[in-house]
């Protein structure tokens, strides 16, 4: 049996190294912007000194974006011998997630080796309270708010178990909290779940305010002012303070009028000058492009737009605009992904790796078979773990109630692109061949000749055997690269090494192989 070393198609090499080449310069230029920003710090002169303070501006969305922004300014902050962080706050929260690791970076990681302060400069609602609260300081600006910290999931109702259990898990963050910082715990609890009734007692001995839950009051009438206790927080409903209200009750060590109140405050307190004014940290113009990216709707619009790409093309001779469209959108996604945290390298690969197998199906291999079935495996398989965040090692499975609320809007994105796709594609196929302008853009309906044969089985071997390389026929159906074409009487299955050809291309027989035929234009 005579087996034919299939030729590597120009296209797909083409569509390959472009695809590829894109992905990397995306991640570069993304690696380069950081280099930059660090490059900008390290060239700007600044006395050592162990009392400089840097600004670090939260604000916004609290996403897995903000988290890895966080970490980057942080860690530059710190190069630059900053003794003070000031993390400055606006935001109405977001990713519970996000929010938790941020915490978690703080307490764990920052607040042993600098003074870490969280400066509310307009709210700091919900997941922002998380990491205000997380910082050793609050210090709020006037007329600002901070709490409000339940667990919400948009588009549904968390309730029984799994409200509990979420609920949880953030009361624990918020005690941790308290507990490393010194906020009043019961205060901080009142944020997070509604059932809390909480009093504020006075200590005869120590002559401060302590905040207590209806079910722990204290007993002892003589070191506690049981009889003029205050009711602080009424049962069902959340805490949410003021700068005053929270200043108070010992939540936020001061209320000033602005970031120099801040630091004035900072000052005085801890006996410490600050040589300069605050460097600042801000997010670099990649970061929000990666978070802007990452948005459910302009997901849906990327998604939507590689799917119309895809179909355009393959509706059009050759590899055009709408190739191109649809391999910058596939790349854009993948990239920012990768670099919004939520996609590794194993789920890149094998993205990469399906794309590769899917245009080897399609350019090179005649028919539809093990490749192309792998390729698609391989291309959804590396979606679905892009929109699950979990280390290389690990299967990419939604954990929790919380997990699988970020998975389904990711799943949310992908499914509202792909029916927009249908929908465009539904008016392009009903209108685009009715369009002067645009009906010469795409391949015609087969050629008014001889009939098709319903079944190609036997009747292809028969045909097949009546020709000879050499033979020069007509295109009767769209080589992409496999199609239709008709010799004399016979009309018989072809293929090209790689070349779309359209219809009434003359072609010559190049080889033959059992029943397959490869074909090449004539004077190519």
């Amino acid at each position: 049996m005579n087996v034919h070393p299939y030729k590597f198609s120009v296209v797909a090499l083409t569509a390959i190294v472009a695809f590829l080449t894109m992905l990397w310069a995306v991640m570069g230029i993304a690696e380069f912007a950081v280099a930059q920003q660090e490059e900008l710090y390290s060239v700007v002169e600044e006395p050592v000194h162990k009392h400089i303070a840097a600004l670090i501006p939260c604000k916004k969305m609290i996403d897995r974006g903000l988290y890895e922004s966080i970490k980057r300014r942080t860690n530059e902050a710190i190069a630059r011998k900053a003794a003070y962080l000031i993390y400055e706050i606006d935001t109405f929260g977001g990713d519970l997630y996000a929010a938790d690791s941020i915490a978690g970076y703080l307490l764990h990681e920052v607040n042993p080796q600098v003074h870490t302060v969280a400066y509310i400069s307009k709210k700091a609602i919900s997941a922002g309270a998380m990491i205000s609260v997380s910082c050793e300081d609050i210090i709020m600006k006037q007329k600002t708010t901070i709490g409000d910290c339940a667990p919400i999931v948009l588009g549904g109702k968390l309730e029984g178990v799994e409200r509990e259990k979420i609920e949880s898990f953030t009361r624990a963050a918020f005690v941790n909290a308290a507990q490393a910082n010194g906020y009043p715990e019961a205060l901080l609890k009142a944020m997070v779940t509604r059932q809390l009734e909480i009093y504020k007692v006075r200590n005869l001995d120590t002559g401060r305010d302590e905040f207590f839950e209806a079910e722990e009051m204290p007993k002892d009438e003589e070191k506690y002012d049981i009889e003029n206790k205050e009711l602080v927080v009424k049962n069902d409903e959340l805490l949410t303070l003021t700068a005053s209200d929270a200043t108070k009750y010992g939540i936020a060590r001061a209320e000033v009028k602005d970031l120099q109140g801040a630091l004035d405050f900072l000052s005085e307190r801890d006996d410490v000058v600050f040589p300069t004014k605050p460097l600042v940290f801000r997010t670099i113009w990649s970061e929000e492009m990666v978070r802007w990216i990452n948005s459910p709707a302009v997901m849906a619009v990327l998604v939507m737009l590689a799917m119309l790409g895809v179909y355009v093309e393959f509706n059009t001779p050759g590899l055009g605009l709408p190739g191109l469209v649809a391999v910058i959108c596939v790349v854009i996604i993948v990239s920012s992904k990768y670099l919004h945290g939520l996609a590794n390298w194993v789920e890149v690969a094998v993205f990469i790796l399906g794309v590769i197998l899917l245009l080897v199906e399609l350019l090179i291999i005649p028919g539809f078979g093990i490749a192309g079935f792998t390729g698609i495996l391989c291309i959804f398989l590396g979606l679905f773990g892009m929109l699950i965040k979990n280390p290389p090692d690990r299967l990419p499975w939604p954990q929790g109630q919380l997990g699988w609320n970020i998975f389904l809007d990711g799943l949310m994105a992908v499914s509202i692109g792909f029916v927009g796709f249908l929908v465009l594609a539904y008016l392009l196929a009903r209108y685009l061949p009715e369009s002067e302008f645009l009906s010469g853009f795409m391949l015609g309906p087969a050629a008014k000749g001889g009939q098709m044969p319903v079944s190609m089985t036997s009747a292809q071997v028969k045909q097949v055997s009546q020709l000879a390389i050499g033979d020069l026929g007509e295109v009767v159906s769209p080589l992409r690269p496999a199609g239709q074409a008709k010799f004399g009487d016979a009309v018989v299955d072809v293929v090209t090494s790689g070349e779309f050809m359209g219809n009434g291309t003359m072609i010559e027989i190049i080889e033959i192989h059992g029943n397959r035929v490869v074909v090449r234009s004539v004077g190519s």
